[in-house]
């Protein structure tokens, strides 16, 4: 056979790119991502190793995360509900059927009432495009309720706001300086990988490394000394830290008269809460208290950095908000906001100049004012009827970027809700997920790989771009798209209908972040201060780190930092004696990646730590299923009998889909409804439970 002309072998070489993006998922990292493509298909997505916050590693999720695109059950058509809602049983359409039939009952809803039709979004993408950019603009358009975005952080945020001012803090990378470190709340080996690298180099150095958290997780076990305080007991500790501060004099006088205000306020709060009184809250020795005290102490008076790394699980209780504010008031009493390593970092988020009003655009609610539903009592709500008070029942819910039935609150009585015959309800997903499962239309979606999108983040401080690197697999289409179809459809004609996403993109930050530099090179990093809070200059009213809060006080409420005990404290309920709290996880990313086959046999099953002592009580063997319950609902599961629980708690490991559960439920299926302190947030970690054997 004759050679083929040079030309002609030439064209047979595969064209090879590599794609600069950022992963969407909600994790504080937000790394630059590059993706291997080959004849238009993604063969490998790897860290960027040309974005110092990266540094070229990504985690063991995303790493895999071409297997998450190209996976055999993936959305590729959008599907009409058949068989009874959560049965799962659909058959596909065409997108101009699916989006005409759409139409017509949202505008026969809207034409009654448009705040009966409820959004229902949240982090399934960090995206500010792929999130709320045209989402919002229809919704805001249409008239329809509101949605209270509350399910993770925010009660932490208002805890940091009413405080520091806003979601702000010290720079992640300057950990690696410190010569204390305070993990609380956090698992950051699982959660937070970067930081992680930081602590490590700091480690080296000579820093302390200690780790708050009732679990043992893998972070606690890689630190010098782990307190294992009972859930919702924050804000005692906190207040038994700064009542040894004071007692001896381990304060920085200057730095809380120049910055601070409501000092003599709070030094009258804290001075009843000795160490043996947070003791006895805590669950945790007295010396333990002490001793964490004078290590921060000691920092002070050798003029050396101490940092926090509060992260969000400590705000998952009904004090949560409380506790942030007191974990927030310590860097200020100490001056350890005069050091770059120096402060406290729970999110970053508004430290970056986004313009949500340019993506989002609320002016097209032209002087209406929806009512707003709380997305963590979607279960309650759903089962409402209309009402003054309530405002009229929910007729339909879109959901995008979220899977409610798996993740939020009281679970069986989010079913109860969503399996209504007369709740109309359209999913936009990229798997049949538990909550598509109750679909009357499934849209498929698209991946990261397949869309722009542009993102801020919560543990640095760099915006990235996410261009797209591969085709929309099937017939999949960004949010975006959809909301502008449909906008279309209901004869919104409005010009910023007609903006694509790059434009979107380029929106978000107008002139204040040069999106060129996005485009050459993924990422952009803010210009900020290295120590940002050295001088003072906090963003509240005062501009000083506000330890008494004239606005909570307007409000009626306490200004100053408490412990507010659990709804469902420790040892309040003799039916349900044990504590639950339900972190994530290692392998999983709330309810994403659960599909992914080689994530989910590494995870393993779903799983109950139990600390021997309480597994022992109840003839409970490592490994047998045990049935957990409480007045809520039951949740069978495999008991893991470890140390990683601490006795009087047990640790129920999430989010698995309610479908790959032992008996079609998942741990949500036991916590409540109710709300945090501060920020209107859920208590999934105040939550009491009874185990037994099955």
């Amino acid at each position: 056979m004759a050679a083929l002309p040079a030309a002609a072998a030439q064209s047979l070489s595969p064209i090879v790119l590599k794609i600069r993006g950022a992963c969407p998922h909600d994790c504080p990292d937000t790394c630059s991502l590059l993706t291997t493509v080959e004849n238009g298909v993604a063969t490998r997505v790897q860290g960027n190793p040309d974005h110092p916050q990266t540094d070229g590693v990504l985690c063991n999720k995303v790493s895999r995360y071409t297997e998450r695109t190209y996976h055999a059950e993936r959305l590729l058509s959008p599907l009409r509900r058949t068989g009874p809602k959560g049965s799962g049983r659909f058959e596909p359409v065409s997108w101009d059927t699916a989006l005409d039939e759409i139409a017509e009952r949202l505008t026969a809803i809207a034409a009654r009432d448009p705040q009966a039709i409820v959004p229902y979004s949240y982090c399934g993408t960090m995206g500010q495009v792929q999130g709320e950019a045209m989402a919002g603009r229809f919704f805001n358009r249409l008239g329809a309720s509101l949605l209270d975005r509350t399910i993770c952080a925010s009660a932490g945020a208002e805890g940091l706001t009413q405080t520091l001012g806003g979601k702000v803090g010290m720079r992640v990378e300057f950990f690696a300086e410190s010569r204390l470190i305070i993990i609380w709340g956090s698992n950051s080996i699982g959660s937070n990988l970067h930081f992680w690298r930081h602590v490590q180099r700091a480690k080296r150095n000579g820093a302390k490394l200690i780790c708050i958290d009732p679990r043992l997780s893998e972070t606690a076990e890689k630190c010098h000394e782990h307190i294992a305080l009972l859930p919702g007991t924050d804000a005692a500790l906190a207040l038994a830290l700064m009542h040894e501060l004071i007692a001896h004099d381990w304060l920085d006088h200057d730095y809380i008269a120049r910055h601070t205000l409501g000092w003599p306020a709070l030094r009258e709060r804290a001075l009843p809460w000795s160490p043996e009184r947070a003791a006895g809250v805590c669950g945790v020795p007295a010396e333990q208290i002490r001793s964490l005290a004078r290590d921060y102490g000691q920092c002070f008076l050798e003029k050396q950095p101490a940092a926090i790394r509060l992260n969000y699980g400590m705000q998952r209780v009904r004090g949560g908000g409380n506790a942030t504010r007191a974990v927030a008031c310590l860097p200020a009493l100490v001056g350890a906001w005069r050091h770059r390593a120096g402060g406290l970092l729970m999110s970053s988020s508004s430290l970056f100049p986004l313009d949500r009003a340019a993506l989002q655009r609320p002016d097209l609610l032209a002087g209406r004012t929806p009512r707003t539903v709380n997305m963590s009592t979607i279960g309650d709500d759903l089962l409402l009827g209309g009402s003054p008070a309530f405002g009229p029942k929910i007729e339909a819910l879109i959901v995008y970027n979220s899977n409610p039935v798996a993740v939020a609150p009281d679970s069986g009585q989010v079913v109860r809700g969503f399996a209504r015959d007369d709740l109309f309800t359209v999913v936009l997903e990229q798997f049949q997920t538990d909550t598509a499962d109750y679909a009357d239309f499934i849209l498929p979606a698209t991946t990261q790989l397949e869309h722009w999108d542009i993102h801020t983040t919560y543990g640095h401080t760099d915006v990235l771009l996410n261009r797209p690197a591969i085709a929309p697999l099937g017939d999949s289409r960004p949010n975006t798209q959809v909301f502008r179809e449909l906008a279309a459809r209901m004869g919104f004609a409005d010009a910023c209908f007609l903006d694509d996403d790059e434009t979107l993109c380029r929106a978000a930050f107008g002139d204040r972040v040069d999106f060129q530099t996005l485009l050459d090179q993924g990422f952009a990093t803010l210009p900020l201060p290295e120590a940002p809070f050295a001088d003072g200059g906090f963003p509240t009213p005062s501009g000083k780190c506000e330890f008494f809060s004239e606005r909570l006080a307007a409000q009626g409420l306490d200004g100053l930092p408490d412990h507010v005990p659990n709804h469902e404290a420790a040892g309040s309920s003799a039916d349900f004696p044990l504590a639950m709290i339900s972190p994530p996880a290692r392998n999983f990313m709330n309810s994403t990646f659960v599909n992914v086959k080689t994530l989910r046999a590494m995870e393993g099953e779903p799983v109950l730590e139990m600390h021997p002592h309480d597994a022992a009580a109840r003839g409970i063997a490592n490994g047998s299923t045990v049935r957990v319950f409480n007045a809520r609902g039951d949740y069978r599961v495999k008991a893991e009998v470890s140390l990683r629980a601490r006795p009087g708690v047990v640790n129920g490991l999430g989010i698995w889909w309610r479908k790959l559960g032992l008996s079609g439920t998942n741990v949500n299926q036991l916590t409540s409804q109710r709300l945090t302190d501060l920020g209107r947030g859920p208590v999934f970690y105040d939550c009491l439970v009874q185990v037994q054997a099955d």
